[in-house]
């Protein structure tokens, strides 16, 4: 199938203010799925759950409705005003973060974080189709990367502000529920604010729709059987891809959802404390990592490497062995979360890469539903999956919750090799689809 081209495209200057408008709401959406993290030992109390409990309300409480909804969301993106339904998502996920407070069992908590599941599954498949619609390939990868920045803004934020926000609010008596502790409040404290950048939306406009498929015009669907044709024809390039990535972000969620536990239990941090230093090293270095991920990419490509996209995320897999697997079984703290900073660099390289990737070898009509596809691979292995293995491994093969330092290593070491491989593998494939595509 080939692709035609939109004659004209807004302004980059308007482009990139739209990309700031969807980091907002990215960062946002990051908050409010991240903010758990932090008070794993007060929920756990609070709600008398075990750790494997926390894992699935951190990983597939949320991940199962975002990953399942977005591929009929996806539909409605490739079709419909995908602002409207980026703004409709945005009010769903801020409320049903906020009735989280509210949950006084497991049962409650965990139908909660699938409502924050629902209203985050219309952002990703709506967004990336917009922002391929903004940029041009050659400026793609560092748009989708800035984008993509918003992933450490937003969890670097949710653990800063959320560890400010523990030590600093007290419990509070709420007309007709009684009194709400500090983690209670705190998730009415991020989840209502969101409500605010639908306004900002509002001032977003929707872009000409380019790269169609040939004859094709914007806003007509394609039938679900052609889009699944398209990608099991390709298979080689979309499966490998997919599977690869999703590997990589087994290995990332699972890691990253543990270590503030983890310095919890071993170092003795209090929520605040690795709150604020393990918050900054996911807004500088992961924002660093995927932005600077964009800028190699794209000098790759000008070399004349088409495949630059996919050759980030194997980089990224080789560096973050020593270092995933170092960092947590290091007895000092401070030099412990100075691994774990390089850890979150190498780790967040190809995230904004794999984004324009998809973009690149997939028609407009379909991108929404790939997106969907992707994320729905995606997020079921690293959300949903990636903090259950290392509980599992915490509970399971070690029988000791001081020991999710080892669980943490052994999820590294067994996530970025699988994940190299599987990349290295669609290589070939991606190189024969992204030619074709651009005929």
């Amino acid at each position: 199938m080939t692709t035609e081209e939109a004659p004209a495209r807004p302004s980059l200057g308007y482009a990139w203010y739209v990309i700031g408008v969807l980091v907002l709401a990215y960062t946002f959406s990051y908050v409010d799925r991240t903010i758990l993290t932090l008070m794993v030992a007060p929920i756990r109390e609070s709600l008398g759950i075990n750790d494997v409990q926390v894992s699935l309300l951190h990983g597939l409480a949320f991940a199962v409705f975002y990953t399942l909804l977005g591929i009929p969301i996806a539909r409605y993106a490739d079709t419909m005003n995908r602002v409207w339904i980026i703004s409709i998502g945005i009010g769903v996920w801020s409320v049903m973060t906020a009735l989280c407070g509210f949950a006084r069992n497991f049962a409650q908590m965990f139908l909660a974080r699938i409502g924050v599941g629902v209203g985050e599954a219309a952002l990703g498949p709506c967004a990336y189709s917009i922002i391929a619609d903004y940029f041009p390939a050659d400026k793609l990868s560092r748009a989708m990367s800035v984008y993509t920045s918003a992933i450490y803004v937003g969890s670097g934020l949710a653990l800063i502000l959320g560890g400010a926000a523990i030590a600093a609010v007290p419990s509070i008596d709420f007309p007709g529920v009684g009194t709400m502790e500090p983690w209670r409040v705190v998730f009415l404290i991020v989840g209502l604010p969101g409500l605010l950048v639908i306004a900002l939306m509002a001032t977003v406009r929707e872009p000409v729709r380019t790269g169609l498929a040939k004859g094709a015009k914007a806003g007509e669907g394609l039938p679900v059987a052609e889009v699944a044709r398209f990608i099991t024809d390709r298979r080689g390039a979309y499966g490998f891809m997919i599977f690869g990535l999703s590997a990589h972000a087994l290995m990332w969620n699972g890691t990253t959802g543990w270590i503030p536990t983890y310095f919890i239990r071993t170092f003795g941090w209090t929520a605040p404390q690795v709150g604020l230093w393990f918050g900054i090293v996911l807004l500088i270095f992961g924002t660093g990592g995927v932005i600077l991920g964009g800028f190699i990419s794209s000098w790759l490509r000008a070399k004349g490497h088409s495949d630059s996209n996919l050759r980030i995320g194997i980089l990224s897999c080789i560096l973050v062995l020593p270092f995933g697997i170092g960092a947590p079984l290091i007895s000092d703290p401070w030099l412990s979360m100075a691994g774990i900073a390089a850890f979150v660099l190498c780790a967040s390289l190809p995230y904004g890469c794999a984004a324009a990737a998809f973009q690149e070898i997939t028609p407009n009509q379909m991108r929404g539903q790939v997106t969907a596809v992707y994320f729905f691979v995606l997020n079921l292995a690293g959300i949903g999956l990636g903090p259950t293995v290392v509980a599992m491994f915490t509970e399971n093969v070690f029988q000791d919750l001081a020991a999710v330092k080892y669980s943490i290593a052994s999820t590294v070491a067994l996530g970025a090799p699988l994940s190299a491989i599987l990349l290295w593998m669609s290589l070939r494939h991606y190189r024969n689809v992204l030619a074709a595509a651009s005929k």
